[in-house]
C-alpha cells in the first residue's frame, strides 16, 4: 500500500471506483488461490517443473501491475511501499523461489480483498444513508392536481403530498396529522404521530396515510441533504492518524532496504535479502489504522452521531470540555405557549396569526412553538413575503402589507411589557416578542421544561471523560441559573449572543480540547470555532453541513458520550493493531536477516500477520462502551 492514494503495496492496485458488493470482490483472490493450488497439485504429482512455471506465472501476473503502480508513484515523486512489494516479487523470481513468490502474490490479493471487505463492512451504515436519498416529490399545483417533479424544482412554500411509504423529500411543516418513521434521522425506532404545524425533516418515511406538507427549504438545504453530505465526506477524507500511518510506512521503505542490503553483504547470500523483503511490509500499519477509524465512524453513526471524518472522530476522543446551548439539549426543545400578552388596542388572535405566518418559514425551535400555538387555535396562516432571519435575533417578513418581526427585543421594553419580562424571569420561561412596523405589540411566554433525564445525561457525559460542562443561553441570568442548578453543569453564561458564544468557545479551547453542541442555526459560528462542533437534532443537520464536525441525529445528548467512548476505543484499537503488527513484522525481518526464516516461511508468516491485524481492527465495530451507555 503506497503513501499516495493511487496504489498500494499490500494490494498492488490503483484506486478504482467502488466494486459492486458480492462475489466480484473475492474473484481475484479465489482465482489466484486456485492457480497456486493447481501448482501444488502438479508438484505433488511429480511435475515440479510445471508447478514452478505455474507459480512463476502467478508471481509475474502480480508483479507487473505492482511495478506499474510503483513507477507512476515515483514519477509523481511519491515514494511508497510498492517498492518493497515489487522487489520481493522480483527477488523470488531471481532466486528461483517460485512458490514463495506465489504466496506473496496470494498475500497481496488477500490484503486487498480483506481491505475492501472491511471498508465495505465499516461504511455499510453510511452507504445506507446515501441509497435512501429521495429524488422526486409530489407537488400540488394551483388547480389542486398532483405532479411529480424533480427535487431541484421544489422551493419554500410549495404544497407537497407524501404518500404511504414515501420518504419526505424536503424539510417542511405538516398540514394535517401524520404518522412517521423517523428512525434514519432521529434514531427513534417506533413510528411517531405528528400534528398539523409540526416540522418534518427530509429523510423520514411516511408510516401512515398520505398527508400534506408545506416545504420550508429547498432540497439542497434540507436535513437529509446535510446528513448525506456529511456521510460522503466521512467516507472520503483521511484522518490525521491515517495520514501519519502513511508517513511511517514511507519511512519504513529505506529502513527495509538497509536491513535487506546488510543481510546480503554480511552473509553473501542474496536469498537472505529476498527473505527480508518478503516479510518487510507495513500492511498491518496501513490496513489496520484506516479500518479501525472508519469502523468507529460507522459505529458512531449507528448510535445516532454522524461524524464528518476520521480527524474529527480522533479529536472527539480527546475532548475534555463541553459547551452546550440550553434549548433543545438540556431542555425538552418543544416549548409551549403559556400566555400571550398584548399591548392595548391589539387583538391577541390576530397578532398570533401574523407572528406564526412569519415564523412558519423559520427552522428555529421557538418559531416552531409559535406556529404550533396558532395551529392549536385553528388559525389560518397567511403566506408571508420578504422573509429574512437573523441568527440570534429572530425572523421578519411582510404579512397583509405590514412588517412583522418575531424574536428578541432590543433595548428596554415598553411599560406594558415590563411585567411580562419579570414573570418570565420568576417562572423560568422564555419570551418571544412580536413587533409590527417596528412597534412592540405582544409578548409570547413560552415554557420549555428541563428534560427529566438531563441530570442523568450530565453524569453520563462526565463518565465519558468530560470534566467541564458549560451551558450557554440567551436567557436572563435567573432562568439560566435555575436550569444550570437542575442539570448539574459547572458553569453557565446567560444573555449570550452568537458573538459572545464564539468568544467563550475560543477561551475554553485554549484550556482544553472543546466540543460545542448547538442547534446549528444561530450557533453556527460557535460550532465552527470549537475543536469539534456538534449540531443537535434535525434542524442542526441542515445548518451544520458546512460548519459542524458532527451531527446528533438522535434527540439525545447522552449519545455524544457514546461517540466519545467509541472514538477513544477505535483509536486504541488502531494503535494496538499497528504496533503489534509492525513489531511482528520487524521481528520477522531480523529472523530472515540472520537466516532463520526462508522466503516461503516468511511469506506464510506475513500472510498470517495481515489477517490477524485486520480482524483485530474490525473489533472497533463493537465494544468499548461503558456500562452507563444506554440502548
Amino acid at each position: 500500500m503506497g503513501v499516495d492514494e493511487e496504489g498500494d503495496g499490500c494490494g498492488g492496485r490503483e484506486a478504482a471506483p467502488e466494486r459492486p458488493h458480492g462475489w466480484s470482490t473475492w474473484t481475484p483472490l479465489v482465482a489466484l488461490l486456485l492457480v497456486v493450488a493447481a501448482g501444488g497439485g502438479l508438484w505433488l504429482a511429480g511435475a515440479r517443473r510445471a508447478a514452478d512455471l505455474v507459480w512463476a506465472g502467478a508471481t509475474l501476473a502480480t508483479l507487473l501491475p505492482t511495478v506499474f503502480v510503483m513507477l507512476r508513484s515515483l514519477l509523481r515523486r511519491q515514494f511508497g511501499v510498492d517498492v518493497i512489494a515489487a522487489l520481493a516479487l522480483g527477488g523470488t523470481l531471481l532466486v528461483g523461489e517460485y512458490l514463495a513468490g506465489a504466496v506473496i502474490a496470494l498475500m497481496l490479493a488477500t490484503g486487498r480483498t480483506l481491505e475492501e471487505y472491511a471498508e465495505r463492512r465499516a461504511t455499510r451504515d453510511l452507504h445506507e444513508l446515501l441509497t435512501r436519498a429521495p429524488r422526486t416529490a409530489k407537488r400540488r399545483t394551483a388547480t389542486g392536481e398532483i405532479e411529480e417533479v424533480d427535487l431541484d424544482r421544489v422551493g419554500p412554500g410549495d404544497h407537497l403530498l407524501v404518500g404511504p411509504g414515501d420518504v419526505v423529500a424536503v424539510d417542511g411543516r405538516i398540514e394535517d396529522r401524520a404518522t412517521l418513521d423517523e428512525s434514519v434521522v432521529t434514531g427513534e425506532s417506533q413510528p411517531v404521530d405528528r400534528r398539523a404545524g409540526d416540522p418534518v425533516a427530509s429523510g423520514v418515511r411516511n408510516a401512515g396515510a398520505a398527508f400534506g406538507m408545506v416545504a420550508t427549504a429547498v432540497a439542497a438545504d434540507s436535513t437529509y441533504a446535510g446528513i448525506v453530505r456529511l456521510a460522503r465526506e466521512a467516507t472520503a477524507r483521511k484522518a490525521p492518524m491515517v495520514r501519519l500511518a502513511d508517513r511511517y510506512a514511507a519511512a519504513f521503505v529505506p529502513f527495509t532496504l538497509v536491513v535487506s542490503g546488510a543481510a546480503w553483504v554480511a552473509s553473501g547470500e542474496f536469498l537472505r535479502a529476498v527473505a527480508v523483503l518478503v516479510v518487510a511490509t507495513p500492511c498491518p500499519l496501513l490496513l489496520a489504522t484506516p479500518i479501525a477509524i472508519v469502523s468507529g465512524l460507522s459505529r458512531a453513526a449507528r448510535r445516532g452521531v454522524l461524524v464528518r471524518d476520521g480527524g474529527s472522530l480522533e479529536v472527539l476522543g480527546r475532548a475534555r470540555t463541553l459547551l452546550v446551548d440550553k434549548t433543545g439539549t438540556l431542555t425538552a426543545g418543544r416549548p409551549r405557549l403559556a400566555e400571550l400578552v398584548t399591548a392595548d388596542g391589539w387583538d391577541g388572535t390576530e397578532v398570533l396569526r401574523s407572528a406564526a405566518s412569519v415564523a412558519q418559514l423559520s427552522a428555529h425551535v421557538l418559531s416552531a412553538a409559535v406556529v404550533r400555538a396558532a395551529r392549536d387555535r385553528g388559525l389560518d396562516l397567511a403566506v408571508a413575503a420578504e422573509v429574512t432571519e437573523e441568527p440570534g435575533r429572530g425572523v421578519r417578513g411582510r404579512v397583509d402589507g405590514r412588517t412583522v418581526a418575531v424574536g428578541q427585543l432590543a433595548g428596554e421594553p415598553p411599560p406594558w411589557a415590563a411585567p411580562v419580562r419579570r414573570r418570565a424571569e420568576d417562572e423560568g420561561m422564555s419570551v418571544v416578542w412580536v413587533r409590527v412596523d417596528g412597534t412592540p405589540v405582544a409578548g409570547l411566554l413560552l415554557h420549555d421544561p428541563v428534560r427529566p433525564d438531563a441530570p442523568a445525561t450530565t453524569r453520563r457525559l462526565r463518565v465519558a471523560g468530560f470534566d467541564r460542562l458549560v451551558m450557554l443561553t440567551g436567557d436572563r441570568p435567573p432562568v439560566a441559573e435555575r436550569v444550570a442548578r437542575a442539570v448539574g453543569v459547572d458553569d453557565v453564561v446567560a444573555r449570550c449572543t452568537p458573538a459572545e458564544k464564539v468568544d467563550r468557545v475560543r477561551a475554553e479551547s485554549r484550556r482544553a480540547v472543546t466540543v460545542m453542541v448547538g442547534d446549528g442555526v444561530n450557533d453556527a459560528p460557535a460550532l465552527a470555532e470549537a475543536h469539534v462542533g456538534v449540531a443537535m437534532g434535525a434542524t442542526g443537520a441542515t445548518a451544520s453541513a458546512d460548519v459542524a464536525d458532527a451531527v446528533l441525529t438522535v434527540d439525545r445528548l447522552d449519545r455524544l458520550a457514546d461517540a466519545v467512548e467509541i472514538a477513544r476505543y477505535a483509536r486504541r484499537i488502531a494503535v494496538q493493531s499497528a504496533l503489534v503488527g509492525m513489531t511482528l513484522a520487524v521481528a520477522a525481518m531480523v529472523a530472515a536477516a540472520v537466516g532463520l526464516l526462508p522466503p516461503l516461511a516468511g511469506a506464510v508468516l506475513q500472510e498470517g500477520i495481515d489477517v490477524v491485524v485486520i480482524l483485530n481492527a474490525l473489533r472497533a465495530l463493537r465494544g468499548g462502551l461503558s456500562p452507563a451507555a444506554g440502548n
